[in-house]
This record gives C-alpha cells, structure tokens and sequence, in this order.
C-alpha cells in the first residue's frame, strides 16, 4: 500500500537530467480461458498469462518473433485531411476484421471498421493516424440502449477482439442492451502502431528494468538510454501522441462517429485510468461505467508502479499457501514459510547460476521473478506456477533443466493471446505492446531523470521488497525520453453524474487496493467501489457479488447507494455464481 499523501496535490514527476558521465556508464485485455482449472469443480477454461511470457520461452521457436519485422511507423500516418477535423469525422464502413491471432475465439458476428482521427488534437486538420475499432451488434435492436465501449488495460493492449470475448461472459439482460464495440488504441496493433525495434525476447528481464543480481542498475541505465533513442528513431513523429488524453478524445470520436451522444464503458487495470480520464474530459457524454481493477490518477506514472513492490508482497503468500497445501504434488514444502525458503534458494542459485533449457532460452533468477510476478494475477496459474518451481529446484541440481520446464511455460504464455502482447505479424511489429507501452507512460507525464535518485530508491527497495528486488524503481526508458508531454495529466475530477461502478480485489499484484481507494477518492460522489477480499488482477467473473452488482449496474443503470465489501466467494458460491468462462487479464504490466 501507499504512504498517505495529500489529495490536493497532483504528483508531477522531475525532469533533471542526467549526468553525462552517467550516461556514459516492460499487462487485458481480460482473456476468455480455456484451461483453467476451476479449483471446486474441475471446470476447464483457457490460462493465459501475457505473450511476452511466451517470447521469452519461444527461443526454440523463434519463428514467431522473426514474423513481426518492424513496419515503418510513418506508413500508416495519413496526410492532412480535412475530414478528421469534423466532429466525429465519417461514419465507420463496416467489414471483414483483420485474421485473427491462431487460438484467439472471434464471434462470428464481430466486424471491424477504421477510422481516422488527428495525429495531433492541436492540429485538427494536420496528419492523421488510423484507428481500428470492432462492433458486434445486439441481438435485441428493440431493447438497444447505446454502445458499451472497452479497454483490456496495457497499455499497449489489443481492444479489437476483447468484445468477443465479452459477448461470452455478460449475461444477456446486458447484451441485449449494447452493442459491444472494441478498438485498438493509437499506437497499438491494427491502429497506427509504434516500434522501438526490440527484441521482446532478448530484453525480457530488461523490458520491466530487472536490476543485476547484486543490485547494480548500469545494465539498466544502458537499456533506457539505447531504448529511447531507437523509439525515436523508429517511431518519433508518433510519440509525443500517443498519449491517454488522446485515446480519451479518440474515444469519443469514436461515440460520435457512431451517431450515439453517450457511450458506456467497461475499462479493466489500465483501462480503468484511460477510463477515469475520458469521464473527467466528457462527463456529459458518459452513461453507465465500469472500472475494474484501478489505477490511482494521482500516481501515474512512475509512483503507480512503485506501489507493485508492496502489492506482489502481499499477493505472494496465496501462492505459497496453495504449494504448502500440495506439498504431495509439488514437495516445495509442508507450510507457506518452507515453500518460501525454497523459492528463496532457488532465486539466489539462478542468480548465481543461470540455467539454460534445452533448445530454449536460459533462465536466471529475474526470469524467475517475472514469471512469478505474472503467476500471481489468477489463482488458476498458480498449478502451473508451483509446477514450474518444482522443474527449476530439480534442474538447479545439474547445469540445464528438463525441457517439460519449457512444456509448462509454453503453455503459461502461448495459450491466449486476445489481451495483446507481443508477437509481431506481418502487418504489427513484434515489439508492438512494449513501445505502446513506453510511448503511453513515458507521453503522459515526464519522469525524473537522476541516476542516483533511482539508484537509491532501488537499493532500498531491495531491502524492503526483495520478490521483486527493486525493479519497479529502477530507471525505465522514460528517465531518458527523447521528447516531453505535450500536455500536462488530465485532472481526475468528481463532478459529473453518478454513473461508475469500481471494482476491487484486496489483494492485487499489480493495481493494489491502495491504487483503487485512490481513484476512489478523485472521483468522490461520482462513484461507488465493490471490494472483494480475493487475490489476483480482475474482479469481474470469478464468483463475487460484485459479479451481479456489475451486471445489474449495466443492465439498470442501479448503483449502489454505498461501498460494499464482498467476502471471497466460497467454491461453491463461486462456481454457482460465475460467468460461464472467467474473464483473466494478460499479466502485466497493467
């Protein structure tokens, strides 16, 4: 949890520079599952964790990554146009959407449109970047109240497909209310999408900026500076656009191209800021809002994911609670206190002692950290996770690992992918979700630039917070960022109506409660918030009674009257109570 902070004071981050002489010196959105293993039933639904996972791990398949060759930025920056400067500019032209990833469900009924909005909103009519955006239309036109709009969180997340994943787990009463629409946001995927020509699988333990194993951060002072740069080189006529204020005014671009004077939303992790900015700019032209798993406005950027440190502390022990109860399984330990020793020992001999897998990439104690930080969004992984770890204590004996460890993480990174990710096609860059990712949270605010001001902080971290041993706050690419927001940060405000329904585990990885009472106060009369005394990042269909106040509130419009809190549903409650397939968020980073 967060330090106590004053309200009133928005958080801007320091831009001081960086010494030459120290110059010198990388999260639904939420996935349909089709292999979770439903703890009191058996019931079958797909795991997922992010598809970065699965670059790390796709070193024997490297096809996948050779397949997303970085496409010019500038290719699919449109001239000036006069039309994108008229409100709402063309009524979209539905069509065939773009193939879809191998393993990712489609509705049948999904179709897909672009539209083109301004590069730069200060410039309406100057050049234009394309927006892909999906729609599957109710089956009810007669009970039809308007669209409900949707964000699987990232940033840099794919939206296109998420409505098809949607159209599964909402109950009819609210489907047949809404046509879902999706979209991929600018910079992202089928959308104009940015690079910075990484390579996803060489740079995973630097992607999020993993310190060395004795805590030194050159390494990672080297990666922000190359990385800025080569995002600069790459993509810099977008950068300074690809901003949460702009996909909020694409968002509503998008409300008026389809001719409808509000829209809802359904925003998760993310989402939920991108959806917390959009009521903020356009509080009269907002219906009915969800906002599930929440970011706190006034910590963005880099004080939010501070706060990852103190949440992925407190999620930890459900895992080793669940290793402890299967010690006949996995023989990590009798109780969650052994199996931590044993997790441990065995991120201090990686750290040591990197262990390469047969045809695959080699695994070192920050490749431990990061597959383990991404196991604690759903308690579904953790089988997987625990299975991984008993691999790994039995590989560290000898100097490489059975390749059923590459089986088991194949299966945690390759078995969805709608949330977004990066794999690269012919038309998107491999790299894609990184660079969005970069653009959005290194455009929306300026970041300090000290060296020592990280190094100090991620020292302390390390002592505070070792599982993840000081890596959210260490020196991303943002400390060296080539270029600084256009804009200040959009104020987060409660005037408005009251129309947002907040949605909150207790015991979040990634967007912690502390996170989710802040957004709650920005928002003050405006909102109601649901906490449910569960683990994991995503609320919405794993059982709770926020599950019928949600779908109530979308189908009604009836929000309760005050914050509720909601006991961890008991297996039984659970299974009787959830959608038919939970709905999981990619894993990271939000």
């Amino acid at each position: 949890m967060t330090a106590a902070r004053p309200r009133g004071s928005r958080r801007r981050a320091h831009d001081v520079g960086v010494a030459a002489d120290q110059a010198a010196s990388e999260p639904p959105h939420r996935q349909l599952q089709k292999s979770h293993t439903n703890f009191a039933k058996g019931v079958s639904v797909r795991l997922s964790l992010r598809s970065s996972l699965t670059l790390f791990i796709a070193a024997a398949t490297v096809a996948t990554v050779a397949a997303g060759a970085p496409t010019p930025a500038g290719a699919r920056i449109g001239t000036q146009e006069s039309a994108v400067a008229e409100a709402g500019g063309a009524a979209p032209i539905w069509g065939e959407c773009p193939p879809v990833e191998s393993g990712i469900p489609r509705d049948p009924r999904q179709q897909c449109a672009t539209l083109r909005m301004p590069l730069d909103y200060r410039a309406p009519r100057g050049r234009s970047v394309e927006i892909a955006i999906s729609r599957i239309g109710t089956a009810q036109p007669g009970s039809r109240r308007g669209i409900l709009l949707s964000n699987p969180g990232g940033p840099g997340d794919s939206g296109l497909d998420l409505i098809s994943q949607l159209a599964v787990v909402l109950p009819r009463e609210v489907l047949d209310q809404y046509d879902l629409i999706g979209f991929d946001p600018r910079g992202v995927g089928h959308s104009t999408p940015v690079t910075c020509g990484l390579d996803p699988v060489k740079q995973f333990t630097l992607r999020l900026p993993y310190p060395a194993p004795d805590g030194d951060i050159e390494r990672n002072i080297a990666f922000a500076r190359d990385t800025a740069a080569a995002c600069a080189e790459h993509s810099g006529d977008l950068l300074p656009f690809i901003t949460t204020a702009n996909t909020a005014r694409d968002m509503d671009r998008i409300r008026a191209a389809l001719g409808e004077p509000k829209l809802s939303y359904f925003g998760i992790s993310y989402g939920t800021y991108l959806g917390a900015v959009y009521i903020s700019m356009f509080p009269g032209r907002t219906d009915r809002i969800v906002l599930d798993s929440a970011v706190d406005p006034d910590l963005v950027w880099r004080d939010m994911l501070r706060t990852w440190s103190e949440a992925v502390a407190v999620r930890l022990p459900d895992l080793l609670a669940f290793a402890a109860e299967r010690d006949a399984v996995y023989h990590l330990g009798t109780t969650p206190d052994e199996v931590r020793r044993t997790f441990n020992r065995l991120i201090a001999a990686l750290d040591r002692q990197p262990v390469p897998v047969p045809g695959g990439p080699v695994i070192d104690g920050n490749a431990l950290r990061e597959i383990t930080r991404r196991g604690l969004y759903f308690d579904g992984y953790f089988p997987l996770i625990a299975g991984v770890w008993q691999e790994l204590v039995a590989g560290t004996s000898g100097s490489t690992v059975d390749a059923a460890v590459l089986t088991r993480l194949d299966r945690l990174g390759s078995a969805g992918r709608a949330g977004g990710g990066d794999t690269g096609t012919a038309e998107i860059p491999a790299d894609n979700s990184t660079a969005a990712l970069y653009a959005v949270i290194c455009d929306d605010v300026a970041w300090p630039r000290s060296v020592a001001l990280h190094a100090r902080q991620v020292a302390a971290d390390r002592r505070a917070w070792p599982v993840t041993a000081g890596m959210p706050s260490n020196l991303w690419p943002c400390a060296a960022w080539p270029t600084r927001p256009v804009e200040p940060p959009v104020t987060v405000t409660g005037t408005g109506p009251r129309n947002v329904l907040i949605l909150q585990n207790t015991r979040d990885p990634s967007t912690s409660l502390a996170n989710a009472r802040g957004l709650r106060a920005a928002l003050g009369r405006r909102a109601a918030m649901i906490t449910v005394d569960q683990g994991g990042h995503g609320v919405f269909g794993l059982g709770s009674c926020a599950d019928e106040a949600m779908s109530s509130f979308l189908a009604t419009g009836a929000l309760p009257g005050r914050d509720r809190f909601c006991p961890a549903p008991s297996p039984a409650d659970a299974v009787a109570r959830s959608t038919p397939l939970p709905y999981i968020p990619p894993a990271g980073p939000l």
